[in-house]
């Protein structure tokens, strides 16, 4: 090994130094002088300019075998690391051929998905499918062909429902043909019916139509098969069809006789049928004998329930039906208004060639046998607490009205609609409990009004109330007002109540609304009222009224937000009004509006 060389500082060289020479490694080191005090450490080389030269360094025998020992560890331990690893790549190996080796284990996948709960279904489901079925076999569309089919068609047999009907077998279609002939015949020799006739003809019609269509009638018959079947399905002879979707919404497959049975189970029982629990009470006789109105036998009452609910009639009623009907017939008698300027109505004429002239003479001569506004503004007053507003309406002074129906149905909205939007979230289940209390606090006030008038009156005002809107939907009718023939009305005498309420100042919402109010606010009520909702714990059956209505609900909701601007779905609380808007008559809201509309109309004029 090379030693350090060092240099001295005198010229000539000296003597060079045998022991204390310092290493690399382990740098200078101090020599002691002749006196015994320390010296200090030589120079690494002769300077230059200041700097010290550099020197050469190389390591000793000591130092290489120390690098030498460690670089045997570090080859030791990758020999360790190379066994671990060929290990790992074994034991990987042994897992993928046991993975193999067992299909179950590596093709099953498993996921987890959020989804709501299940539909229910519950034996209340039949009545609400019977419901929903007669409230549209009682519409203006089936009015309507119900009367072109008795009075307008001259060919016999040629129907909408003789060929369904007699492909089931149920229908003597010679029989039928040959007595329609015959009406028609003796129709046709007429040279001249009067107006009166021509009204009765029409009345007579019409409450023919509720007698056929307006109750749940128990045993299985080809008018209850063809308003539940599934359209799509064709009418075959002896066949037993499925309910259609429409009315089946909680998905059960149920046919026409299962419900019908179903149907009769659920009326004669007391825990589900409200009548049942009634005449169980003693509030009725029920034997075993054919019921008739004339003996003291109520079950026809129990089993045959009235689908019909006022509250229709007051939604047309708030709607302007029976207005423009009524401002119609004073035109007809040449009867201003009343106001400054002219008549809005000076022009109309109905010239004798045409039926509607008639029809409206015997109309008006049937007038002291119609009910007054006054008689259906108390009956409302009864059943629901609700009022009418206007000029024609007497002041009131009800011996029992029901105010608290109002909050109890719009508080229920505002529960189903909490709902709704709670058990929308997959990651919540909605408590249906609070729907299940607001249903029964409705079904124990709309009990409360069940009385006197219940039946009669209500049938008496859909009856006059399907007249007037079939008048209204004449063609002479339509030509007169001039509606805007581009708005989709869903039915013909829409377009002209509209029109009328732009002539007169009305107001500027549609009629439509105020239909759709009548039409899901009817089908709400008679489930909540026919349903022994007192009797029922189980949230089920509130979940499945949510799930069964949803339709029904959230489009009274929004209806009634349209025609009134009352949000029921809001659970905001209104602190600016000393009581919640939602909880006010709605006449007051429609009084506002239409107040607010005219400042508005005369503001822009």
């Amino acid at each position: 090994m090379t030693s350090v060389h060092r240099q001295d500082r005198e010229a000539g060289g000296g003597k060079s130094r045998g022991k204390g020479v310092p290493s690399a490694a382990t740098g200078p080191s101090t020599e002691a002088t002749g006196d015994g005090g320390p010296r200090p450490p030589a120079s690494t080389g002769p300077v230059l300019g200041g700097l010290p030269q550099p020197v050469k360094i190389s390591f000793d025998q000591n130092e290489e075998n120390t690098l030498a020992a460690a670089a045997q560890i570090l080859v030791d331990n990758a020999t360790v690391m190379g066994g671990v690893a060929t290990r790992m790549v074994q034991a990987t190996e042994n897992i993928s051929k046991t993975l193999s080796a067992a299909p179950a284990l590596s093709t099953t996948e498993r996921g987890m998905t959020l989804r709501r709960a299940g539909e229910v279904n519950t034996a209340t489901s039949e009545l609400w499918m019977a419901i929903a079925a007669h409230t549209d076999a009682v519409s203006y569309h089936s009015y309507e062909q119900f009367i072109e089919d008795l009075l307008c068609n001259r060919e016999p047999g040629n129907t909408r429902e003789t060929a369904e009907r007699a492909a089931r077998g149920d229908f003597d279609a010679a029989a039928a043909n040959q007595d329609r002939e015959l009406m028609f015949k003796r129709m046709s020799e007429l040279r001249h019916l009067p107006g009166g006739e021509l009204y009765e003809l029409l009345r007579t019609a019409t409450e023919a139509f509720l007698l056929i269509h307006a109750g749940v009638y128990p045993p299985v018959g080809a008018r209850t098969a063809r308003v539940l079947r599934d359209p799509a399905a064709p009418a075959v002879l002896g066949s037993d069809p499925l309910v259609g979707a429409e009315y089946d919404r909680l998905g059960t497959g149920v046919r026409v006789s299962e419900l019908e049975a179903k149907l009769r189970a659920y009326l004669g029982n007391s825990r589900n049928n409200y009548l049942e629990a009634i005449a169980r009470q003693g509030a009725l006789r029920i034997d075993g004998s054919v019921a008739s109105p004339f003996c003291e036998n109520e079950g026809a009452f129990v089993t045959h329930p009235l689908l019909l609910e006022l509250i229709w009639s007051y939604w047309m009623e708030e709607g302007m039906l029976t207005q423009t009907t009524a401002a119609i017939t004073r035109r007809f008698q040449n009867v201003h208004r009343g106001g400054p300027g002219p008549d809005p109505l000076a022009e109309l004429e109905l010239h004798p060639l045409r039926g509607l002239s008639g029809f409206l003479w015997g109309y008006l001569r049937d007038e002291p046998q119609r009910l007054t506004v006054a008689r259906r503004a108390y009956e409302y007053t009864h059943q629901y607490g609700l009022t009418l507003w206007g000029r024609a309406v007497p002041e009131m002074r009800a011996a029992d009205p029901r105010p608290r129906f109002l909050e109890a149905f719009h508080n229920l909205l505002r529960q189903a609609a909490r709902f709704y939007r709670e058990d929308a979230d997959t990651t919540v289940i909605a408590d249906a409990f609070p729907v299940l209390n607001s249903l029964r606090e409705v079904h124990l006030v709309l009990a409360e009004g069940a009385h006197n008038q219940f039946r009669d009156l209500p049938w008496t005002a859909r009856v006059e109330m399907l007249m007037q809107q079939w008048l209204l939907a004449r063609p002479e009718m339509r030509e007169f007002l001039r509606g805007r023939q581009m708005v989709p009305y869903p039915e013909g005498w829409m377009g002209s109540v509209d029109a009328m309420k732009r002539l007169q100042g009305w107001g500027d919402t549609s009629v439509i609304h105020f239909r759709d109010l009548a039409r899901f606010g009817e089908r709400l009520l008679l489930s909540i009222r026919y349903g022994n909702w007192t009797e029922i714990t189980s949230q089920d059956h509130a979940v499945a009224w949510l799930r069964y209505w949803k339709e029904e609900v959230q489009g009274y909701i929004h209806s009634y937000f349209t025609a009134t601007g009352v949000n029921l779905s809001d659970d905001a609380v209104e602190v600016s009004n000393s009581a919640d808007v939602r909880y006010i008559q709605p006449s007051f809201h429609l009084r506002n509006r239409l107040l607010a509309s005219r400042r508005g109309g005369r503001a822009l004029r």
